[in-house]
This record gives structure tokens, sequence and C-alpha cells, in this order.
């Protein structure tokens, strides 16, 4: 498996829609693998192709230790009810804001192994697909936000931009765990 590099806000491909998977390869399996690896080393929920430089129609998700792979993935049904709550994005990093969206949906997907399946989802879970699946569409939650408020993030961002050259953001190999041992290591006695 393999750390790959994050796209970050600026970057093309995150406003490209994405292509359908038609063949569930080795190459695909790897890639699913990878953008795990590269999710949880991120210290992120969801992760869709696009933010790593990809175009197939796939997204990885974990919410509550229960991974799931996501291919060709569609919301078949939102609620109607909405609910307001703060994201964030791993092609945005440090950036924040409340945004609006269905508080539950269906998903209909292909899992990793070509499999149709549907999933009910609400609160976290729903945000995290809603999200990802924004991706594949070429869409950010800023694109959510009222103009004043986009500006406002957008003017952070181009602050931090700088720290991100050629629109890439690359992940620490070190596991979350090694990165909060070195951020507070224990005392020795």
């Amino acid at each position: 498996m393999a750390i790959l590099d994050i796209r970050v806000l600026g970057d093309p491909i995150l406003r490209q829609a994405t292509t359908p998977v038609t063949e569930i390869t080795d190459e695909l399996q790897r890639l699913i693998d990878d953008m795990f690896q590269t999710m949880r080393h991120a210290r992120g929920i969801g992760l869709a192709a696009p933010q790593v430089g990809r175009t197939e129609r796939i997204a990885v998700v974990d919410v509550d230790d229960d991974p799931m792979v996501l291919i060709n993935p569609e919301i078949v049904q939102p609620t109607s009810a909405k609910a307001k709550g703060e994201e964030g994005c791993l092609s945005i990093p440090d950036i924040y804001a409340d945004v609006e969206r269905p508080k539950g949906v269906t998903v209909r997907a292909l899992d990793r192994h070509g499999k149709v399946f549907e999933v009910e989802a609400a609160d976290l879970l729903a945000r995290c697909l809603q999200h990802e699946i924004d991706h594949l569409d070429g869409k950010l939650f800023l694109d959510y936000l009222s103009v004043l408020k986009r500006t406002a993030a957008l003017a952070k961002w181009r602050l931090k931009s700088d720290d991100y050259p050629g629109y890439v953001r690359r992940v620490s190999l070190e596991t979350p765990e090694e990165l909060d041992e070195h951020q507070h290591p224990e005392e020795e006695l």
C-alpha cells in the first residue's frame, strides 16, 4: 500500500466529473487500498478519487470504524429533513464551515467486488457520503456556502495555499498514532 498525494483547492481535477468504473481490476483494488491508507494517515473519514488525482468514480469512507468502498455511487433518495453541520475537507485543509444537507440519504453503489448494495445513512455518515459523492461530480462543500461565507473561506485559504506548491498536499508516512506520540511524547520517568 502507498500513501498518495492529496490534491488541494486550485487543482482542476477537483472540479471535473469522474468517469464510471466499468471493470474491477487489480489496479483498482490497489487504488482502493491506497485511498484508505491515505485517508487514515490524513485523519479523514472520506476520500474521493479526484482528491488523489484520479478520475474514476470511486470513494472510500470510514465513519465509526465501518469502512465502505463506493464505486459508481448515486444518491437514490435524500430525506426531506435537512440538517446543518460543520464540514471540512482533506483537499482544503484547516478550512471549516457549516453546510446544510439532507439529514439522511439512501445511496446505491458497487462494493469493491462489483456487487451492488444500498446503504441508508443518517447524520454524520449521510453527510460524509454526500460530501464524497459531490467530489465525484466536481463539487466542493464551499459551493454550498453563501457568497459572504465562501468569500471569507477562500480568503483564509489564500493565506494557506502557498503551503501546497503544485496544489499537492503530502501526507506523512507516520500513522496517526505515531504522530500523536511525537506531538505528545510520554514523559520518561
